[in-house]
């Protein structure tokens, strides 16, 4: 069964949802110990949350890369999820969803998130023909997400360091193996349609 182009697929229960994050040590060491995001944090920053497990090792590069050594799994409240897509503007101009650039750009201006598409990813990094979300939080959207959101915050990077060896040794089915479990995220109507995507 074919994958729609733009479709949610995340680890989610009745009440929420997993996203992933990255950050240096400094950053993300005193969020798993607050189990919420505290200083040197700086809420004044877009801070992006990617549901997409695959799409955050392709941005981190496994946990390589600097500022983003240390990856953290999310759990947040479906409840602000939705809250933050509701109110969300995707990042480019999308002739299917905005009736034209001028509301486009003023929605861009007066939202406190963005929403972006990107090619899903392989386990070798590879773009697949579907896409998958990120959302940036700002403003109003970044104080709910740390201080209303968050439900637990674990450091996975261990696991990402276990599953990028198997892949890099071409032990694919067992790397499989240790990746969550994603699933299409059952979006509400009128989000998918504001947002140009597939319903769960």
């Amino acid at each position: 069964m074919s994958v729609p182009a733009r479709q949610i697929r995340a680890r989610h229960s009745a009440e929420t949802i997993t996203v992933y994050q990255a950050y240096p040590p400094e950053v993300a060491l005193p969020a798993v110990a607050a189990g919420r995001f505290v200083a040197p944090f700086k809420r004044d920053r877009m801070t992006w949350i990617k549901p997409s497990f695959l799409w955050m090792m392709y941005r981190c590069g496994w946990a390589t890369k600097a500022g983003q050594e240390r990856v953290l799994s999310i759990d947040i409240a479906r409840e602000g999820f939705e809250w933050a897509l509701a109110r969300a503007c995707l990042s480019h101009y999308d002739r299917g969803v905005h009736g034209d650039r001028a509301t486009w750009s003023q929605q861009l201006r007066s939202s406190p998130v963005r929403v972006q598409w990107d090619p899903e990813r392989t386990l070798r990094m590879t773009a697949l023909p579907h896409r998958s979300l990120q959302v940036g939080l700002s403003g109003e959207a970044v104080a709910r997400y740390v201080d209303d959101w968050i439900v637990t915050v674990t450091d996975i990077t261990p696991t990402v360091h276990r599953i990028r060896e198997l892949v890099r040794t071409g032990d694919e089915r067992a790397a499989t193996n240790l990746l969550p479990v994603e699933t299409p995220y059952p979006l509400p109507a009128r989000i998918a349609t504001h947002l140009g995507a597939a319903g769960g």
